[in-house]
């Protein structure tokens, strides 16, 4: 019988990595909740023509990526290669619109995509995002870079930069079409890329052969066909994010992965992260809500992806003696087998009363129980026999420290509250 193993190219986390995973997806959500965004819990597949229309035919996402499957109805479902598609289906279906706007959201998940699997890049990642819906306001998309930078920043990473663009509005993007298409078709190209082409033109920029990158080095930029509102709403952003001290460049180039945005359009780069270095990235997507059937309302998001962080804070060695490894408070030890229905009673008790704690399991000796207790991160530990029953006191030792102090046994979780 053959050894089971996890599919080729999935990201799995278990202790005691996934403590750090854990923080990392945590502190990524909180920088959103405290910017008044709310939890939206998405489906883990939607109807593939969502992503089609959403994310776009020409993509490698839509044309290479997606897991996709027929149901037993005979209907085509995607496993969700990104989230901003199925928000905003959310949205239309479920009214949300109609609410006060902006809306803003936050969701987070697994994601899937049918790539070559390699360092940073996996076929099952995770993602925190989020989506500020409704308002086409260069404010807003201040708001959504600060959001992921300060979740960076709370991270303690430190070698990463911002680099932003516009994708300009209809009118801009109108213009440059029609030069670019013009300077594209001087180009000597395979089938395949003047089919992608032909879709979005745009593509080419973010095609990585070399001979497409030398052949679109002369081609016509959008930063320079941008329409005077476009213009200024960039000039704005930038203006924004000087004033908050957050350091950025503008790439001319960038275009990322999916058709949908316009607009401003960002990513975070890690530089301890070789060629998988981007982790996260967003931008405004104009005419999204409208092509999947809704009002025609303008959104801005992004989705920061938590396992590229993680090896991010873990390349810049944050994790090494900056981060407690763990939650719990106390870890008890029972002196023998008869003190131990007293202990578990006891843990259970504190746990009852919010206090993280464990005990010592089985008949080890009280030096290996010591060593678990070690093990386990506690921040205190104590050790209850018939005497400490009798008299109702324990040693509690600060396991950082090594010094221990004498306390009631009842009143033990109001000593952790206190503190």
């Amino acid at each position: 019988m053959r050894e089971l193993q996890a599919p080729k190219g999935v990201s799995e986390y278990f202790p005691p990595r996934s403590q750090y995973f854990e923080l990392v997806r945590e502190t990524l959500i909180d920088s959103a909740r405290t910017a008044g965004y709310s939890l939206m819990e998405l489906p883990v597949f939607e109807d593939t023509e969502l992503f089609k229309r959403g994310v776009g035919e020409s993509t490698d996402v839509v044309s290479k990526e997606m897991y996709t499957f027929e149901d037993r109805g005979g209907r085509s479902l995607t496993l969700r290669p990104e989230g901003t598609a199925g928000v905003m289906r959310s949205v239309i279906e479920n009214n949300l619109d109609k609410l006060s706007l902006p809306i803003k959201v936050w969701y987070s998940g697994a994601f899937f995509r049918a790539e070559r699997p390699q360092a940073g890049r996996y076929r099952q990642f995770y993602q925190v995002g989020i989506e500020a819906i409704g308002l086409n306001d260069p404010e807003i998309d201040f708001e959504v870079i600060a959001v992921a930078d300060r979740a960076f920043k709370k991270l303690g990473l430190k070698s990463y930069r911002l680099e932003i663009t516009s994708l300009g509005d209809a009118k801009s993007r109108a213009s440059h079409r029609k030069d670019l298409v013009s300077y594209i078709s001087k180009l000597k190209l395979d089938d395949a890329t003047l089919e992608r082409a032909a879709l979005n033109p745009l593509r080419l920029f973010d095609d990585k052969r070399p001979d497409i990158r030398e052949a679109m080095a002369s081609a016509p930029l959008l930063l320079d066909y941008l329409s005077p509102e476009s213009k200024e709403n960039f000039a704005r952003v930038q203006e924004l994010l000087n004033s908050a001290a957050i350091k950025f460049t503008i790439n001319p180039l960038m275009v990322r992965g999916l058709d949908y945005y316009t607009g401003t359009t960002f990513e975070f780069i890690s530089d301890k992260l070789g060629a998988q270095s981007g982790i996260g990235g967003g931008g405004r997507y104009d005419g999204l809500m409208a092509e999947l059937g809704g009002n025609d309302l303008s959104g801005i998001g992004f989705g920061l992806g938590v396992d590229r962080v993680l090896l991010a804070c873990e390349a810049e060695g944050i994790f090494d003696a900056s981060i407690n490894k763990s939650d719990l408070d106390l870890f008890v030890i029972a002196l023998s087998s008869d003190e131990k229905p007293f202990v578990s009673n006891l843990v259970n008790q504190l746990r009852n009363q919010g206090i993280a704690c464990d005990m010592a399991y089985g008949d080890r000796a009280l030096k290996g129980a010591m060593k678990s207790a070690d093990k386990s991160g506690a921040r205190f530990s104590a050790v209850i026999g018939a005497d400490e029953i009798k008299s109702g006191l324990v040693a509690l030792k600060d396991m950082k420290s090594g010094e221990s102090k004498e306390v009631r046994i009842s009143t033990l979780a109001e000593e952790f509250k206190s503190n």
